[in-house]
């Protein structure tokens, strides 16, 4: 091969272009116009949108899985709080309940207080307000135990009442507290009053599901059904006029002489807590006058004057 044919340019891998500094400058100045030209003119718009469009399906792809982690948190949280708040609902619902319960129980009590108290003034004998502690335990009487007892005045055989009636007597007196024996105690009785007729009668307790009964009237004798007992008066314990029982039963026996009689007590402590206990009448009786003592000496009558 001769010298003369042999290439002499230089390899692709030695060939020289612009020079690097040159580049940066022109590039430079391309992307100083592509900005100007897309503030101005909007040029590059509709490729954005053309490859924002090719690129959304793969975006929301690759974000289905942060968004399903996004999403389990988001309910696991959610869920934890609502189970909270439902547990203090129903803290609340129960707080609201017993407000409203003991709201109830308060009305009542002011309402049975307020007949109290608007019942004393019709009353001619002095009263005095008591609370009901405890049922006795004896469960074979009807007995309670009020609040009340010698040292705030209470005496043996005072009557009490609530704003329906009658509902015992005291029997026992203690230091600070009384034992009241209910009319429905099976050694209860107290004389009665037929409104309705005006014949005196006594009613006596002992009979089942706590009604009364009035006893020793004739099988002919003029009693109803609807008929109300208040109190006589007459056996010096409890004041004319107090609601004691209606009748709730007449059975008249061919057989028998005597007519059996069932009677509804006016006043009930199932559900009573404040009564009156009131003093008896006969307390309330002028004290009798004292015996002229033996021997005492008679006052001199008048001295016959001179007969003229």
């Amino acid at each position: 091969m001769t010298i003369g044919t042999i290439d002499r340019t230089p390899p692709p891998f030695f060939r020289q272009g612009p020079s690097a500094l040159t580049k940066l400058m022109f590039c430079s100045a391309l992307a100083l116009l592509l900005m100007v030209a897309d503030t101005r003119f909007r040029i590059t718009q509709p490729v954005r949108a053309a490859a924002a469009a090719v690129l959304h399906p793969m975006q929301r792809t690759l974000l289905i899985p942060i968004d399903l982690i996004s999403d389990t948190r988001d309910y696991l949280l959610g869920l934890h709080a609502a189970l909270g708040r439902e547990e203090a609902a129903r803290i609340e619902l129960a707080r609201q309940s017993e407000r409203a319960m003991r709201a109830e129980q308060l009305l009542l009590e002011n309402k049975r207080l307020r007949s109290l108290l608007e019942l004393r003034p019709s009353l001619n004998v002095k009263s005095q307000a008591a609370q009901i502690l405890y049922e006795a335990p004896d469960p074979y009487s009807r007995k309670v135990v009020i609040d009340r007892g010698s040292s705030h005045g209470i005496a043996v055989a005072s009557p009490v009442v609530n704003e329906a009636g009658v509902l015992g007597q005291v029997t026992r007196v203690y230091l600070s507290s009384a034992e009241v024996t209910l009319l429905t105690d099976k050694e209860a009785a107290i004389p009665v009053l037929n409104s309705r007729t005006l014949v005196r009668s006594a009613a006596f307790g002992g009979n089942p599901g706590g009604a009364m009964e009035l006893r020793f009237m004739a099988g002919n004798a003029d009693v109803q059904v609807g008929d109300t007992l208040t109190t006589s008066g007459v056996d010096g314990i409890y004041p004319p006029g107090l609601a004691v029982a209606k009748v709730a039963a007449v059975d008249r026996k061919v057989d028998s002489g005597f007519a059996r009689i069932l009677l509804t007590p006016a006043a009930r402590a199932d559900d009573v807590r404040h009564v009156l206990v009131l003093e008896p009448t006969g307390l309330q009786l002028p004290s009798r006058p004292e015996a002229p003592a033996e021997g005492a000496s008679k006052p001199a009558g008048r001295k016959a004057g001179p007969r003229k």
